[in-house]
């Protein structure tokens, strides 16, 4: 084993209780925790950059879903960057940038097969966001499950987040009619005809959904890509045309909700209209991945692929990085840097 001096100690966030409706700062604990060696076939990772995502909500929930809750009084988990500081495993050494699952800590022990080395000549937060999880969300919802065809119109809500944004711009490039994008603020809207290449953007603070969005495409829409549920899919169900689809992606507007959803109210429209509406989970697509890195990663050498980031500097802050999330404060990738 190759290693450098350890540290005896590291901090780690804690879930110390499950959120009623929206999270508060109480329901977390900053916890200094042992560091742990790394035993036979494991690495030693200090993480440089943490995710968190709109997912992660609902693993505050004591309920069963896709992936296990996060449990009470424990440290929680997400994707994270950082650099090996002690190997005991074949093929990893000291300094090499990696990618894993054990974020919301400063210090992660794993086993190597559960890291992937990355390449650092490109910005290490980047594997979190446009050629990570988020960009591999956006590619495979809108071609694979959306089956996204040149020439068709793209409705995409959460638009300015870090996987919408991704969304409209895959659309363009891969040759959309017409993409629209729905934000939460008059500064996102500009940011997204303007930077990311958006044909038409709207406000849905501004008025009815429903209203904005036949404003915006009033010959309907072929593709929805939904990061947000409620009013907006109800919106899209009404917009899309004749075997449209919708790809149920997130519902970050009914994630703190304490009682049900009321719709959409409009669902019988998908019979006439022969919609298909699909959820998809990122892990079900990771066959793309090869495909994804070639072609986004051309476009970003390239230099016609925009990413935006927001990151909020410091470990203790990743808490306030997460409910700014929730509140819809990031453009783009919401992201944590450690050492801030």
């Amino acid at each position: 084993m190759t290693e450098q001096t350890l540290p005896s100690t590291g901090r780690e966030w804690h879930l110390a209780a499950r959120p009623q409706g929206w999270p508060v700062p109480e329901d977390f604990a900053l916890v200094e925790a042992p560091v742990q060696a790394p035993a036979a076939g494991q690495i030693l990772v200090r993480n440089e950059y943490l995710s968190v995502d709109p997912y992660m909500r609902g693993r505050m929930n004591d309920v069963k879903s896709y992936v296990p809750p996060f449990r009470l009084g424990a440290v929680m988990d997400g994707g994270a960057v950082g650099r090996v500081v002690a190997s005991a495993a074949k093929g990893f050494a000291v300094g090499d940038a990696v990618l894993h699952g054990l974020g919301w800590r400063e210090y992660a022990t794993l086993d190597a097969d559960k890291a992937i080395r990355v390449d650092d000549a490109l910005p290490l937060q980047s594997y979190l966001g446009v050629l990570g999880m988020t960009g591999l969300t956006a590619y495979a919802g809108l071609l694979e499950v959306g089956g996204f065809q040149p020439g068709e119109a793209v409705f995409v809500s959460g638009a300015a987040g870090a996987v919408g944004s991704m969304v409209g711009q895959i659309a363009k490039l891969r040759g959309a009619s017409l993409v629209v994008g729905s934000a939460g603020s008059d500064e996102k809207v500009r940011m997204l005809t303007e930077e990311l290449g958006f044909d038409v953007a709207f406000n849905y603070r501004n008025g009815p959904v429903a209203e904005q969005l036949a404003k915006a495409a009033p010959e309907g829409i072929d593709v929805y890509f939904d990061n947000v549920g409620g009013e907006h899919l109800e919106a899209a169900i009404g917009a899309l045309r004749l075997k449209g689809r919708a790809v149920l992606c997130g519902a970050i507007a009914q994630y703190n909700d304490t009682t049900p959803p009321v719709g959409p109210r409009n669902l019988a429209l998908a019979i006439g209209k022969r919609l298909r509406l699909e959820g998809m989970l990122v892990g079900d697509h990771y066959a793309l991945q090869p495909a994804f890195v070639a072609e986004v990663g051309g476009w970003m050498a390239e230099g016609r692929l925009v990413f935006e980031e927001t990151v909020v500097e410091g470990f203790d802050r990743t808490v306030e990085a997460f409910l700014g999330l929730l509140r819809g404060a990031n453009t783009g990738k919401m992201l944590v840097r450690v050492d801030g």
